[in-house]
């Protein structure tokens, strides 16, 4: 699927311009408090957070219902909510002080269909509530893939998709292969691209089984002894 990089920055500059530029207010000013982000130029911030995270919406189908773990400032979820009001979200952080401004700023941008819960993912994962309940999981910045899957597809129904937004990623999904089959996925897609001269991949991972019951593992084993 090929990035229409122009078509998307003209939706964040122009068509949801005024919403997005009152969320890079409120992201620089809670960053002070709850260091959520080393971006902090206007610039870099709407180039490396906004049009790097709503590229990834052509994934997420109609209506979908996502699922997004580690959010801490809000990436991928917030951008691609205000640019897809269909979309549905519950973002999964660990952090109380990141909840706090990812709840301020789900209301201050009015933004309906977005659930923030102040969980670690492993223990969400188990939920009955939560576990294979979503269309789509999304997760930036977190881990490496072979740790992420096991923290994210266990979200995901079967038949849905796991996105991961990553950089230049062909190691670690030569090293998440055995991940990614444990845990019942199978790799759908790597699209690759360039922003700013930077390399960026979205690594799509089809949900075709249930995963097993005893994943995730906890107690820290996900990034200890990755799958």
């Amino acid at each position: 699927m090929r990035m229409d990089l122009l078509f998307y920055k003209n939706l964040i500059e122009n068509k949801y311009g005024e919403k997005f530029e009152k969320l890079f207010n409120l992201l620089t000013e809670h960053n002070k408090m709850y260091n959520l982000t080393s971006i902090t130029g206007r610039e870099e911030v709407f180039l490396k957070h906004f049009l790097d995270s709503v590229v990834g919406e052509s994934y997420l189908k109609q209506g979908a219902d996502v699922c997004e773990i580690g959010s801490g400032g809000g990436f991928p979820s917030l951008p691609l909510k205000i640019i897809r009001e269909d979309l549905k979200f519950t973002l999964i952080e660990s952090t109380g002080k990141k909840c706090s401004y990812l709840q301020t700023a789900v209301d201050n941008l009015g933004l309906e269909g977005v659930k923030v819960l102040n969980i670690r993912a492993e223990e969400g994962a188990r939920d009955p509530s939560l576990r294979e309940k979503f269309d789509c999981a999304v997760a930036r910045a977190v881990a490496r893939l072979n740790t992420l899957c096991e923290y994210c597809l266990p979200f995901v129904k079967v038949g849905g998709v796991f996105v991961a937004y990553k950089g230049d990623a062909a190691e670690e999904i030569k090293e998440a292969q055995n991940a990614v089959k444990v845990l019942g996925g199978r790799l759908e897609e790597c699209n690759a691209f360039e922003l700013n001269g930077e390399k960026r991949c979205l690594v799509v991972i089809r949900k075709e089984a249930s995963t097993p019951a005893k994943y995730p593992r906890g107690r820290g084993l996900e990034r200890k002894k990755p799958l």
